[in-house]
């Protein structure tokens, strides 16, 4: 099995359970070893009371990208730590992109690095996520 086939069926295998992104409106676009893409179109319910979309939000989008990017390798990975900057606010209407990146991975520990962004490239947060693998597999090879 390749790297990006293994990547794929990991990502099947969790998008097929994980209930939360699907309800928020996410929608898994790219996956290979060691990264992800989400997105999420912004919609009034995503929306704080200044008109804005929540916070959370922008956290949960980066936060499944960074999940599927680190357990791309069919390794059940969980978060450790994270942290989030916020830039620039979303709004209704807006397509969030979120790309997780590997940036190290030794032992069982990892670090992400996630990029959100609207499609016409306006940064609107950056996520760090800190990963560590546990055991167990996400499918059995």
């Amino acid at each position: 099995m390749t790297p990006k086939t293994r990547a794929e069926k990991s990502a099947a295998t969790m998008w097929s359970e994980d209930r939360a992104s699907m309800w928020l409106g996410m929608a898994l676009e790219q996956i290979d070893e060691g990264s992800a893409v989400l997105s999420l179109v912004v919609a009034k319910h995503h929306c704080n009371g200044m008109g804005n979309c929540h916070g959370g939000i922008i956290f949960a989008l980066a936060d499944s990208a960074f999940a599927f990017a680190c357990n791309s390798r069919n390794q059940k990975t969980v978060a450790q730590h994270n942290s989030i900057t916020y830039i620039a606010p979303a709004t209704v209407g807006d397509r969030l992109i979120a790309t997780a990146q590997e940036v190290s991975l030794r032992g069982r520990s990892g670090i992400y690095d996630v990029s959100v962004q609207t499609e016409d490239g306006t940064t609107i947060a950056e996520f760090r996520g800190g990963s560590r693998t546990v055991p167990g597999r996400l499918f059995e090879e």
